[in-house]
């Protein structure tokens, strides 16, 4: 319960609560500044940590002041959060895929490993795709590649084994647009870029999503804002929502798209936080849960 003015002005009384400005605004949030952090917590006498999605964050609000306040605990929101991304990565049903897109290798690799640790299948979807292919001699035209991480991709597939699943046909464009002329090739062209798996790698894709009982899914498996390469996302989406396995959706893009299908309410669980589930899966411990108190 607050019992202390704030310093900008608000006052708070017994039995209401008192809203403060994104902490953000100042300087201190960020730099985890000690006596920002002590200020913050002479408003309270217990502290609640529901914002899953700054737990990621050490910062003043998150970390610094919980050590000036007698207990910290996790609230219902992100109780939920590592419930069920806590299961996935360390004792999950079995079988346990994931399906990993996005961008970059570089922006998943940390994932990429540690789920290699825990799931029976991963599969691969969006541009982060062709720096494998790439890494494995296959043609990719001007697809995007990540020239710098094609001996990282050479390693993880061969520490993987048959347990990554890379696109094995693509829907290709020579313009990154909206209603672009594209075809479907299994060889990718020279003068042309993939922008989503096609509908035999949707298809190899789905049969494993259907044999599962405990699915991961962060990051889509094309350019799935722009039509018609949201395919390969969507098909995957509705896949994910018509399994009886736990399904985990990580936040950003994948969160994005399952809202976009309308799917939500068939998910087990649609991650708040992108940067935090991200980390968490690449088996990061988040500083604002290692300094909860009751966790």
């Amino acid at each position: 319960m607050p019992r202390n003015h704030w310093s900008c002005g608000a006052r708070s009384v017994s039995g209401e609560v008192l809203l403060l400005e994104n902490l953000r605004y100042h300087a201190e949030e960020e730099a985890n500044d000690p006596a920002f952090a002590k200020q913050l917590a002479s408003l309270c006498d217990v502290y609640v940590n529901d914002a899953f999605g700054t737990a990621h964050r050490a910062h003043a609000s998150t970390v610094g002041m919980i050590q000036f306040v007698p207990q910290a605990a996790a609230g219902l929101l992100m109780d939920t959060e590592l419930a069920y991304l806590g299961k996935a990565t360390t004792d999950p049903e079995r079988p346990c895929v994931a399906i990993i897109g996005g961008a970059k290798v570089s922006d998943k690799i940390e994932v990429i490993m540690n789920l290699l640790k825990v799931v029976d299948r991963l599969m691969i979807g969006g541009a982060m795709a062709y720096t494998f292919l790439k890494a494995a001699g296959e043609p990719i035209g001007k697809s995007l590649v990540e020239d710098d991480k094609l001996d990282l991709a050479r390693d993880l597939m061969a520490t993987a084994g048959n347990k990554l699943m890379l696109p094995t046909d693509h829907v290709v464009s020579a313009e990154f647009k909206a209603g672009a002329e594209n075809e479907v090739v299994t060889v990718i062209p020279d003068g042309k870029m993939a922008l989503d798996i096609g509908p035999a790698t949707i298809a190899a894709y789905v049969e494993v999503v259907k044999t599962a009982k405990t699915i991961i899914w962060n990051g889509p498996m094309g350019v799935f804002e722009l039509k018609p390469f949201d395919v390969g996302t969507m098909s995957l989406a509705h896949a994910v929502a018509d399994s009886d396995a736990i399904s985990i959706v990580g936040g950003g893009d994948s969160e994005k798209a399952i809202k976009t299908a309308g799917l939500s309410d068939k998910i087990s669980h649609v991650s708040t936080g992108g940067g935090a589930s991200l980390e968490f899966l690449g088996g990061v411990q988040l500083p604002g849960v290692v300094a909860l108190t009751d966790k």
